[in-house]
């Protein structure tokens, strides 16, 4: 069914009563087809995961869970003082089945601190076919002056879920505890009720849909690592690059992106090299060079190449030991030594020994393929002959002779067959026959 919620005028009857006489003033309810159980494992999901609420959340670390069987939600939080969670409102006709406490996480803690809050559950014994469920989020605060801008300015959220068993038909609604001051019907109350009743609404129908996640985030490096690392350099570098950018491409996306690529490369390392000594990087088709300038300023040294300068270099380009003219950004062609010389090519096109790269590399050495284009493919080949660990980004689609070409559709059938898929799956496949150590052939950085 369309999402078309009702909203509930000002002085509707509460839906529940909790037994310190507080009003949840119910905005907005509306028809589901989603049973207790689903609600309960989606409302489970938007604790774990703030940021399918609001863009401005990193994510939730679970500082307290009082079921036992969830116990692994908290090893992300197993370095956090443990706290004292308050005592959840006792809700009359209601049963409370479980308690956690979350600390919101936001994307960046200059702007806003983190904020605790206790998510609780509850049930109402079933009653000719009918039975209620109720999630209340309570957050650690004295008063709306201690709410941050992420959160509304409320004393308290809850989410209804009433479901008849024998119908088969139920209804979802979202309610506030509203502090003395501020209107519950505020505008941006009431926008924000009608987003997190179409979010749960959504996210419902799509596991009675059968919606399969197809893309599995946060395999290779934890997303809390990735998300502290990634904030830390935002909160360094973000605003002095785009201020000084040189090129003429938007500044923002590429800040942002290539700080979001080294903090992972960041946390990847440190957890490969952490008995052991890291043994350099090369960006094989650097572009603009910031990849490289923020790695060597973090302290993993490093060197790129690309077959033109860029205006960027000036500012990037630094001292290194392990490039061949010692420098970290170079201007050089790469000719794979694995492929036949035409020299008489090399001469028509005044290439000399040194403007051209054979793309072979100190053993061990990390290499960087970030939207290398032409030189995508070749990266797991060139990887395996010099023996180096490597990650590749793909971006615009280039065969080996390096022709634009599109690549054949997903050998899983299950995958979608875009433009950008196949090209993901071929260069994996091409990675899978140089040889069992490969990384992921795919944007595994995401979730920033």
């Amino acid at each position: 069914m369309p999402f078309t919620p009702e909203e509930l005028p000002p002085g509707s009857r509460p839906f529940f009563e909790d037994a310190a006489g507080h009003v949840w003033t119910p905005l907005y309810m509306h028809g589901c087809s989603f049973t207790p159980d689903i609600f309960h494992d989606r409302m489970l999901n938007f604790i774990r995961n703030p940021n399918l609420n609001s863009s401005w959340l990193f994510r939730a670390d679970i500082l307290h869970d009082d079921d036992p069987q969830g116990s692994e939600l908290g090893q992300e939080a197993a370095t956090i003082s443990p706290v004292e969670p308050p005592l959840p409102p006792y809700i009359q006709g209601f049963q409370q089945r479980r308690s956690l406490v979350r600390r919101l996480i936001p994307g960046n803690e200059r702007r806003d601190a983190p904020m605790d809050q206790t998510c609780a559950f509850y049930t109402s014994a079933e009653s000719e076919g009918c039975s209620k469920s109720l999630v209340l989020y309570i957050p650690h605060s004295a008063g709306p002056e201690d709410i941050p801008f992420y959160h509304p300015k409320v004393r308290g959220i809850a989410h209804l879920h009433e479901w008849n068993s024998i119908s088969k038909e139920g209804r979802i609604s979202v309610h506030f505890l509203a502090y003395p001051e501020i209107s519950v019907h505020d505008q941006k109350l009431v926008r924000i009720a009608y987003h997190l009743l179409e979010i749960l609404d959504k996210h419902g129908r799509g596991q009675v849909e059968g919606y399969v996640k197809r893309v599995h985030h946060d395999v290779i490096v934890p997303r809390a690592k990735f998300q502290d690392r990634f904030a830390n350099l935002k909160g360094k570098y973000a605003r002095r690059l785009i201020e000084e950018w040189a090129e003429s491409t938007d500044p923002s996306k590429h800040v942002f992106e290539d700080l979001s690529i080294a903090a992972f490369l960041m946390e990847l390392w440190a957890d490969m090299y952490k008995d052991g000594t890291f043994p350099g990087f090369v960006d094989i088709g650097c572009g603009n060079g910031l990849l490289v300038y923020i790695l060597n300023q973090e302290g993993f040294l490093g060197w790129g190449f690309d077959a033109r300068e860029r205006k960027s270099w000036k500012k990037y380009s630094s001292p290194v030991s392990c490039s061949p003219s010692g420098t970290s950004l170079e201007m050089r062609l790469l000719l794979p030594s694995i492929v036949p010389k035409d020299t008489s090519i090399e001469e028509s096109e005044g290439l000399g020994t040194s403007n051209v790269h054979n793309g072979t590399f100190p053993p061990g050495t990390f290499v960087i393929s970030n939207h290398a284009d032409e030189l995508t493919p070749w990266t797991p080949i060139l990887a395996t002959v010099s023996e180096c660990p490597f990650i590749m980004i793909p971006c615009c689609s280039h065969n080996l002779t390096a022709d634009k070409f599109r690549a054949p559709a997903p050998r899983d059938k299950t995958k979608p067959k875009s433009q950008y898929a196949s090209l993901v799956d071929w260069v994996t496949c091409i990675a899978e026959d140089c040889g069992p150590a490969r990384p992921e052939a795919d944007k595994g950085y995401q979730g920033c």
